[in-house]
């Protein structure tokens, strides 16, 4: 299997081994130190899609760097009295091309174009971002002014927005120094700790900010006369990536809003086995790794339509899938506005009240010394962000506070919980080193078989021997059209 490569924003890094290292789980509350029933093995990311995703980024790169393009995009930034001055080259993010236009006054517009074959849905996205903005206006979170949204015959959907002067961005405040700058951030596990309670602490403020307003049910919002409500179905950064580097069918994602948590997080559970059977390269290793890729699934699903995954229900908040330090601008070491609000959307509480991934910067199942070392450096750590978090919360209503849910989201394990649910590449490893035994108890791979239905347990060969057949053959599906398309598989 080919070495994955970097998406710097919103997914992994490079493995030296598919294997992690990963031992002990947590029972209910309790955490006991034993081995899991099995070690599981990461999905990678379908390279042959990877690559038809920059093959489409390319041909539209070719649009974009024309100079009747430039003159255009010029042009629609130029919407102040005061003339421009500099035009700064393109910068390309995870999701988006941002392009900055400088006037004589000194201040700047950007423009953000949603990037062929990494945005999946761009007029959806730009709708979902632009909604949450103009909503965090009444919140006293710092976000750029907007002023166009429209879309361009030639590059797409954009977003005209105020420049924010900055010279950082939180994660430069956190990062190891010593890292080279192409390399994905870690922890300075030397941080001077006034400087990680001055982050942390900000980061919290965002977070209560964010999560305070209420809603009824699942998804992305939209104004409706003076009122804000769920509208649309919930886009996440994993059901964008779902499709571009999954192999998945737009079709099996969400088509509207979800009315209970409980049907939500089954919906994800059924879309984890929808992608492992629609990824056809990088996906599995062999016999037994799709067996137990198989098995895993199986049990997650029937975890979800039990009710056993969720705790609260009836009452949802926001949740942004990419606040994290990156994407916090920041003057000496204070922020300075908060951007990219594209995949947030009313979310169940139990994803609201896990603690944020972030806090070491680097992800569980990328860890170098895999989970368990993952799990003891954020736990140190989080024990600092939620003092920094109880200190914010002075003055806060009970219910809106998150300290104490955060906890005991992670005492208990549904931290772990939540975490799988929304990281499909990830689901393998921290399901068998997290969730398996809590729910399960001990045993080995065939007493898991045996808990599977007979519906499942039939299934299981043909499904293997199919996704066999597709490693073995390669390529991708129809619905990435010709080898040479420069159709765009989404809306």
């Amino acid at each position: 299997m080919p070495l994955n490569r970097v998406r710097a924003s919103a997914c992994g890094v490079i493995c030296n081994s598919s294997y992690l290292s990963v031992c002990g789980v947590e029972m209910a509350t309790q955490k006991i130190n034993m081995p899991p029933t099995l070690k599981g093995r990461l999905m990678f990311f379908d390279e042959t899609a990877w690559d038809h995703a920059d093959n489409l980024l390319q041909k539209w790169k070719n649009r974009l760097f024309t100079p009747e393009s430039i003159q255009r995009i010029t042009t629609l930034l130029s919407h102040k009295s005061s003339p421009p001055y500099r035009l700064f080259p393109p910068q390309k993010g995870s999701f988006n091309m941002v392009i900055r236009l400088q006037f004589t006054d000194k201040t700047s517009s950007i423009i953000r174009f949603p990037i062929p074959g990494y945005s999946i849905f761009p007029e959806e996205k730009v709708t979902a971002e632009v909604a949450v903005m103009r909503f965090l206006t009444n919140t006293s979170i710092r976000i750029p002014q907007i002023h166009t949204v429209n879309k361009d015959p030639i590059l797409g959907p954009y977003i005209i927005m105020e420049y924010i002067e900055h010279d950082s961005d939180l994660v430069d405040a956190l990062n190891t120094p010593s890292l080279p700058w192409q390399d994905r951030p870690i922890l300075d596990p030397d941080i001077p700790q006034h400087r990680l309670r001055l982050v942390y602490g900000q980061m919290g403020s965002l977070l209560l900010q964010l999560t305070r307003p209420k809603f009824t049910a699942i998804g992305t919002i939209a104004q409706c006369n003076d009122t804000w409500v769920v509208k649309h179905r919930p886009l996440s950064i994993n059901m964008n990536e779902l499709v571009q580097v999954g192999c998945v069918d737009p079709d099996d994602l969400p088509h509207g809003p979800f009315s209970s948590g409980a049907g939500y997080i089954s919906f994800l559970a059924e879309l984890h086995m929808a992608h492992l059977s629609a990824q056809r390269n990088d996906a599995i290793e062999g016999w037994e790794d799709c067996r137990v890729k198989y098995i895993a699934r199986c049990l997650f699903r029937r975890l979800a339509r039990e009710n056993r995954l969720v705790s609260f229900d009836g009452e949802f908040r926001l949740f942004c899938d990419d606040l994290r330090p990156a994407n916090v601008l920041a003057w000496r070491d204070c922020i300075a506005a908060a951007i990219d609000w594209e995949f947030t959307y009313a979310a169940p509480l139990e994803f609201v009240y896990a603690p944020p991934c972030w806090l070491l910067l680097e992800r569980p199942e990328y860890w170098a010394g895999g989970i368990d070392e993952w799990e003891r450096a954020y736990g140190e750590r989080l024990e600092v962000f939620l003092e920094e978090l109880e200190r914010r919360e002075v003055g806060v209503g009970l219910e809106d506070r998150l300290s104490g849910h955060m906890r005991r989201s992670w005492e208990s394990g549904d931290f772990w919980v939540s975490y799988a649910a929304r990281r499909s590449w990830a689901f393998d490893v921290v399901y068998w080193a997290r969730i398996d035994r809590r729910f399960f108890g001990e045993g080995t791979l065939e007493d898991r078989v045996a808990l599977l239905t007979m519906e499942e347990r039939d299934g299981m060969d043909a499904f293997i021997k199919r996704k066999l057949h597709e490693m073995e053959v390669g390529g991708l599906n129809s619905r990435f059209g010709s080898p040479g398309s420069n159709e765009i598989p989404c809306e």
